[in-house]
């Protein structure tokens, strides 16, 4: 078991890591543990591993053998999906979305999660129920970092990883609110670096959004 508010602890402790989170699509398990290591070596050791593809709870598996990695299941939709997350070696949990069913599987399962919100009311919601720590999503078709300026006005004790359109280019923007403590973003890992395995691409990739201030 988990509560929320240890969930949040949690996921602000990941956060801290580094200024990015890698949201990752993999359709080939024999490439993750040479991503991982890319990333992890270019300085972002917070790896979210999308349940989009076939191949991604393998990915996971493999992942978790990579020293220094940290990896999480992110697209969580139902119990079910949680509890192969787990199994897989997830060790944190990310939904584009909350509902009670899904807060309380990650709870009883013992898997810090980071819920999305998109709204105030949504972000009220959670915090009612503990979590302090949020994902703003999908962040650039919410209004992007204005927006969510606007909703740390009044709930100001709610910190957030917009992820969601997020790039190089618009990146500085969140990372310069008060509010956000890292962003999720998958330009760290395009898919054509990816299926080429260069990985030396992607640790130079990782290097430049890990140094980004914030």
């Amino acid at each position: 078991m988990i509560t929320p508010q240890q969930a949040s602890e949690k996921s602000r402790d990941l956060c801290a890591l580094a200024p990015v989170i890698p949201v990752l699509v993999v359709d080939d398990a024999a490439h993750a543990q040479g991503l991982a290591a890319a990333l992890v070596k270019g300085g972002l050791p917070v790896l979210e591993v999308t349940l989009r593809t076939d191949a991604a709870l393998d990915v996971i598996r493999e992942m978790a053998k990579v020293e220094g990695g940290v990896v999480g299941a992110g697209t969580l939709l139902t119990p079910k999906d949680v509890q192969n997350a787990v199994d897989a070696g997830a060790k944190f949990g990310v939904s584009p979305g909350a509902t009670d069913t899904i807060l309380s599987a990650c709870e009883e399962a013992g898997l810090p999660i980071l819920p999305g919100a998109a709204t105030s009311s949504e972000v009220m919601r959670l915090l009612e129920r503990g979590y302090t720590v949020q994902k703003f999503f999908p962040a650039e078709a919410n209004g992007g970092a204005p927006a969510l300026k606007a909703i740390g006005a009044p709930i100001p004790q709610v910190s957030f990883c917009p992820t969601g359109g997020v790039s190089m280019k618009n990146v500085g923007d969140y990372l310069s609110l008060p509010n956000v403590l890292c962003c999720g973003g998958s330009w760290v890992a395009p898919k054509d670096l990816v299926q080429a395995q260069d990985w030396d691409g992607i640790t130079a990739l990782a290097a430049e959004a890990a140094k980004l201030p914030r």
